[in-house]
């Protein structure tokens, strides 16, 4: 049976959470089936929760999926896309002309990047946010037009809508944001996404939408479907445990579609697709990141509590929150203990995004931050 987002968000719960003392550095601990089902990463040293990356998978499903596929690996992929993205047009709701295949969803981001902003082109975008998008249509020769975010750390939509002009040729949005884990109003986000397009091309980062908790929270996929000039990106990195492996997908009116499909450089391969394609299909796996996710971000934020330290509410697999001093140092000394938290991003220059990870991860990271700042 299919399982969605939305079906766990409405069954799941964090009852659970009464066996976990969170941020004293007692957790749950897997079974011996769930290890092998979801295979945890093992404690490493350093711990890396610097990059947003699900510490479970590949799944045993997935895994098995990529092994049996070694034996047409000596193909090109080619005549091997198809299936998956049925899979992925009839999950999002469209045809299969709407997606695009790509190696990772940077991939996406940067063929997007130098499809609509060249040499004198502008690309407006809120900061700090993800910056792949930005960074290569720069590098072709486009201005970035930066807006800060508003006073509450949210993309300021409305200066974002007043700045729009001829010169304009896309606006980036990321949400949840990464760094802050922030969620835009759906409203007013609809509203925004569905002005803007009549003026520009608008692109919807989506890359952790399934870690939003509330089940009716609307993709921008909905416009798309609508004819919109939005172009929404999603990724199997996050919940999908499938970071290295790299496989995302744009969602966008067919003519767009085409046009983007032209500038893809880095195809999938035989492995990706095939795990794809399972993963798509396994529930289990899917249901477990997200009730760990949950559950080592309520790790994380006890112990900001504790240390009366701000944070800003997550919808992602990590927390945003004030270090009272400069990341870059706090950063140096995480890691002389034995811990990898995320590069700083300016201008929040003295906030830190640490990523979720196993709970033994955050147990001992919450240690080192209790010992740091304490």
């Amino acid at each position: 049976m299919k399982f969605s987002r939305r079906d766990w968000l409405r069954s799941a719960s964090l009852a659970s959470g009464a066996a976990l003392l969170t941020g004293t550095g007692a957790f749950s601990t897997l079974s011996a089936e769930e290890i092998r089902k979801f295979n945890p990463r093992p404690l490493d040293n350093p711990i890396r929760l610097g990059s947003n990356e699900n510490p479970y998978g590949p799944s045993q499903k997935v895994r098995k999926a990529m092994i049996d596929a070694f034996d047409v690996s000596c193909r090109y992929p080619w005549s091997y896309n198809a299936p998956l993205v049925e899979m992925i047009a009839k999950k999002e709701g469209v045809t299969p002309d709407h997606i695009v295949l790509v190696a990772g969803s940077t991939e996406g981001l940067k063929i997007t990047g130098i499809t609509y902003a060249g040499k004198g082109d502008e690309v407006i975008s809120g900061l700090p946010t993800f910056l792949s998008l930005m960074t290569y249509a720069e590098t072709w020769g486009a201005e970035i037009n930066w807006v800060p975010l508003d006073k509450d750390l949210n993309y300021d939509l409305k200066e974002i809508e007043k700045r729009v002009s001829p010169k304009t040729k896309l606006v980036f949005l990321c949400n949840p944001n990464n760094p802050t884990g922030k969620l835009l109003p759906a409203n007013e986000v609809l509203d925004f996404c569905e002005t803007v397009s009549k003026k520009t091309m608008v692109f919807s980062d989506e890359a952790y939408c399934d870690y939003i908790e509330d089940p009716n929270y609307p993709s921008m996929v909905k416009l798309v479907k609508e004819g919109k000039n939005i172009i929404v990106s999603k990724t199997l990195s996050k919940v999908y445990g499938l970071a290295g492996i790299r496989l995302g997908y744009l969602v966008a009116r067919p003519d767009i579609a085409k046009k983007l499909s032209e500038r893809v450089v880095a195809n999938t391969n035989i492995m990706a697709i095939e795990a794809g394609k399972t993963a798509l299909e396994e529930t289990e796996f899917y249901q477990f990141s997200l009730q760990k996710n949950l559950e080592a971000r309520k790790m994380i934020e006890t112990t900001l509590d504790e240390l009366k330290l701000p944070y800003l509410p997550s919808q992602a697999n990590f927390v945003f929150f004030h270090a009272n001093q400069d990341a870059k140092e706090l950063a140096k000394t995480m890691l002389s203990k034995g811990v990898i938290v995320g590069r700083p991003f300016p201008p929040l220059n003295d906030w830190c995004r640490v990523s979720t990870g196993t709970l033994e991860e955050v147990a001992y990271f919450n240690k080192v931050l209790k010992e740091t700042l304490g």
